[in-house]
This record gives C-alpha cells, structure tokens and sequence, in this order.
C-alpha cells in the first residue's frame, strides 16, 4: 500500500482528494493537514511515502515545508497542488527547485475534480516506481535525421512519465512533446520529466535544433513548428520556431501544427504518438504524418483518461498502430531503428 497525506487549507479540497484516492486498492490516505505546521507533525508521525502539498496556506505555506523537509534525513515524495494563476506557476518551479517531486493542476469546478482521479492515482503510483535518472555530463549530439513528435493533453502528463523513461538514451532520433497547458507551467513539467527520462528534456527556446537524443517540450503559449534548416553540408535539419499564430482547436501550442510542420520537415523519418486529450487536436496532424509515409501511433483508450485526440486521428484511417501505454516506448523505438534503416 502506497501511504498518503493529504494537505490543503480548504476542506473541500481535502475532502474530494480523499474521495478520489480511497477506492483505490493500491493506495490508503493515512491523514489529511490543514497547513504546513499541521503538516510536518503529521508526516512525522504517520510516515507518508507520499503527501499532496497546496502551495499557499496560512500559518505556513508549501514552500516552507519544502525548505523544512530538506534538512531532514528520509523524507516522503511530494506532489504540489496549484491553482492556474501566474504566481503559482512561478510557485510551482521554486517548489520543483525545492524538492517537489511533481506538481499536478488544481480543477476549477467540481465536474473537473471528479476528472482527476486517474491521473492522480497514476502520479501518485508513478513515484513510487519511477526512479530518478541522474544525467550524465553533457555530451556533444548530432543533429537529428528523425523525429519523434508526441501529443497529449488532459490526462497526458503521468503517461509521459512512464513513456519517456522507458525510451533508451540512444533513441537516434530528436523528440518533440506538445502537451495543452496553461502558460508557465511547461518548465516545471520540462524540470520534471528530466527527472525520469534517460533522456534530457527541456523546454523548448526559439532556434532550438533537434538533436538526437534530445526531448523538447513545447513552451506554453506559443505553437511549436519545426523548420528546415540547410547544414553547411547540404543536409537538412531541423530547428524550434515559437509561433504566435491564432489558437487552433483553442490552444497554442496545437499538436496539429508541430505534427504537420515535422512532417513537412523529416517526411517518411517521422514518427507520431497520441497519448490522452480531449478534442480533435492531433487528428489532422496525424493524417499529415501518414501523407509522407511516417509511422503513426495512439495509446490505447484503455490507458487514457480521454480519448478524443487519439479517436480524431482514428476517424481519419491514418493510424498505422493502437498501443498499450506500457509497449509505446518499445513501439517508438523499434519504428525509429526502421526509419534509420530505410533511410541509409
């Protein structure tokens, strides 16, 4: 059993977490706190291995326990819960910086609460059983002669977990990530992800070039589309543009505009992925990447909290491959060995 605490100064918050996580078989809530001082004599007493953190409390916030829990010995993982404002995005990242082992998003209303539970759990589950990957010095990568292009959105962020730490450091290919999120929260998702991948992942920067090797998470607020760029040897390569075109499918970054620019870009050396989301994004960008004869995938419904991008490319007959979440990396890596073989 995976023990939790739950803290948060709003007893709804505590109540609905509560709710959510005691039918869980795998799980048991051993206490909930209502500030940080509640906190820390709890997780003292009761032993977590893991505790759910709101950032902002009275008497003392999250980021105080965080400092606090540094000077201890053994501590237990740690999930900060934060509301979608600015200051809290900036509070999030200081609470990464500070120890926090993941952040999950605060729903604004009661039905988008009740959606939670899944990925939750899977948070929850996943610090247990993912370790954290200590990076080796930095090394010099070849630019990229294939890309690895994923879209997720609700429900996406725990299945990148497992996805990215199951691809080798060796993947002989660049990875582009779009995941819907509010603006300033795609660094913090970036720091954490680099904490279970093999891989580096980073936020992407205007006039990044893929690399093999190399996760890019596209930045909030800006489309991510992939340019061709000419190598002093004549080679094309591929380099970040931050767009501020018009929201498509109401969001910027779209998975459709970075899976239809890759394409346009790497061409049969493109390999797509649908993991969770909801709406029609990633449908047209799929299709896109199939019209030049790269590989296409989708995660299995069974796997994600919403299936509507996954199902919008299915609609569209362009889909070479449903996966279970558990075989993507597997997938991902045997397609990209035959793009590199087909290439040479």
């Amino acid at each position: 059993m995976i023990r939790v605490l739950i803290v948060d100064d709003s007893l709804f918050i505590r109540t609905i977490l509560r709710d959510l996580l005691k039918d869980s078989p795998e799980i048991e809530v051993v206490g909930t706190a209502v500030n940080g001082i509640d906190a820390l004599e709890k997780i003292s007493d009761l032993k977590p291995d893991v505790v759910t953190l709101d950032i902002e409390m009275p008497r003392m916030g999250g980021l105080e326990v965080l400092e606090t829990l540094q000077k201890a010995s053994a501590r237990p993982k740690v999930i900060v819960l934060s509301t979608l404002t600015s200051r809290q995005a900036d509070m999030t990242h200081r609470a990464l910086r500070l120890g926090a082992d993941d952040f999950m998003l605060k729903p604004r209303d009661v039905p988008n609460v009740r959606g939670i539970e899944k990925e939750l759990v899977q948070k929850i589950r996943n610090l247990v059983v993912l370790p954290t990957i200590i990076k080796p010095p930095a090394v010099s990568r070849n630019e990229a002669d294939a890309v690895v292009v994923i879209g997720s959105s609700a429900g996406g962020p725990p299945m990148l977990d497992t996805l990215l730490s199951a691809l080798p450091p060796d993947l002989p290919a660049a990875v582009v990530v779009t995941q819907h999120m509010p603006e300033g929260f795609t660094a913090s998702l970036a720091e954490r992800l680099n904490r279970v991948s093999a891989l580096p992942v980073k936020e992407t920067a205007n006039g990044d070039n893929l690399q093999d090797g190399m996760v890019l998470l596209s930045k909030a607020g800006f489309h991510t589309v992939i340019s061709g760029v000419v190598s002093g040897n004549g080679k094309t390569h591929g380099r970040i543009v931050h767009s501020t075109a018009p929201r498509l499918h109401a969001v910027r970054p779209a998975v459709d505009k970075t899976f239809a620019s890759a394409a346009r870009v790497f061409g049969s050396r493109t390999v797509s992925v649908l993991l969770s989301g909801m709406g029609n994004d990633g449908g047209e960008g799929t299709l896109a990447v199939k019209g030049t004869g790269g590989r296409t995938m989708v995660c299995a419904e069974e796997d994600c909290l919403v299936y509507g991008m996954a199902r919008s490319a299915l609609a569209r007959n362009c889909v070479d491959k449903v996966i279970p979440l558990e075989s993507l990396a597997r997938e991902i890596t045997r397609a990209v060995s035959q793009l590199e073989v087909n290439h040479v």
